[in-house]
C-alpha cells in the first residue's frame, strides 16, 4: 500500500529554469489548466445558443449564476453584480478543483497552501482595492472603527491589521485541510480492499460511501469559500 501523502506530491512533468527560478510545468498546473479548459468549454456549450425560453444546457449554466449571484447579493447588496466576474469564477475554480481531484490519476491542487493561498490573498487584495475604491480615506476606518477612543489606537489597530490578514489564513486552511484529511481517509479504506482480499468488498463498500461524501464535501467546500469571501468584501466596502 503506497503512502497515503504520496497522492500530494508535485511532480515535474515540463521541467523549467529561468535565471535559477524552478517555474516547472506541474501536475499541479496541468490539474488548473484542465479547471480553467472545462469551465470555459462547458459555459461556452451552454451558452452556445441563448434562447427567451432557456434548454436543460442553457438553464444549467444561468442556474449556477444566480446561484453565485444570490450568495454575494445576500452579503453585499444591490452592487453585487460589479463584482460577480470575480466571485463566480473563484467559486467555479474551486468547486471543478475540489472534484476533479476525485478522479483517479489526478491531483487536488486544492490540498495545497501554495495555491489556495495565492487564491486567498488576490482574495484579500480584491477586497482592499474595492474597499478603498468605493470608501477612499474612510476605508481605513476599518483599523479604527468609529466610536473607540483614540488613546486605545495602538491596541485595536494592530488588532484589526491581524484580523483583516488571519481572514486570508483562515481561507486558505479550512479548505486545504478538508481537502487533505478526505483523501487521506479515501487512501486509506483504498489500501484495505487489498490487503483484505477476501473481505474487500467490506472497505469497497465504505470506500464507494467516502467517495460520495467526498463530492458533498468538495461542492460544501467550494460554497463556503465563496460565502466567506463574500463576507469579507462586504466587510471591505461597509462601515463596521
Amino acid at each position: 500500500m503506497a503512502d497515503v501523502m504520496h497522492q500530494f506530491e508535485i511532480k515535474k512533468i515540463t521541467p523549467i529554469k529561468i535565471e535559477g527560478y524552478d517555474i516547472s510545468f506541474t501536475n499541479s498546473s496541468l490539474c488548473m489548466v484542465i479547471t480553467v479548459v472545462f469551465v470555459t468549454t462547458l459555459l461556452a456549450y451552454c451558452l452556445r445558443k441563448k434562447t427567451l425560453i432557456p434548454g436543460f444546457a442553457q438553464s444549467f449554466a444561468e442556474y449556477i449564476y444566480e446561484y453565485v449571484y444570490n450568495i454575494l447579493y445576500s452579503n453585499v447588496g444591490k452592487e453585487a453584480v460589479h463584482y460577480m466576474s470575480f466571485l463566480f469564477t473563484l467559486f467555479l475554480f474551486v468547486l471543478v478543483g475540489n472534484i476533479l481531484g476525485l478522479f483517479p490519476y489526478s491531483f487536488t491542487f486544492t490540498s495545497h497552501f501554495a495555491v489556495v493561498g495565492c487564491l486567498s490573498i488576490i482574495g484579500l487584495l480584491f477586497n482592499i482595492y474595492n474597499g478603498l475604491k468605493k470608501r477612499k480615506l474612510g476605508y481605513f476606518r476599518t483599523f479604527l472603527p468609529k466610536g473607540v477612543p483614540l488613546w486605545l489606537s495602538p491596541l485595536i489597530i494592530p488588532i484589526e491589521t491581524l484580523s483583516l490578514l488571519s481572514k486570508s489564513f483562515s481561507l486558505t486552511v479550512r479548505l486545504v485541510m478538508n481537502m487533505i484529511i478526505g483523501h487521506i481517509v479515501l487512501k486509506v479504506f483504498a489500501g484495505f480492499i487489498i490487503m483484505m482480499k477476501i473481505l474487500g468488498f467490506v472497505p469497497l463498500f465504505f470506500s464507494g460511501a467516502i467517495i460520495v461524501f467526498e463530492l458533498f464535501i468538495a461542492c460544501l467546500q467550494a460554497y463556503i469559500y465563496t460565502v466567506l469571501s463574500c463576507i469579507y468584501l462586504s466587510d471591505a466596502l461597509h462601515e463596521h
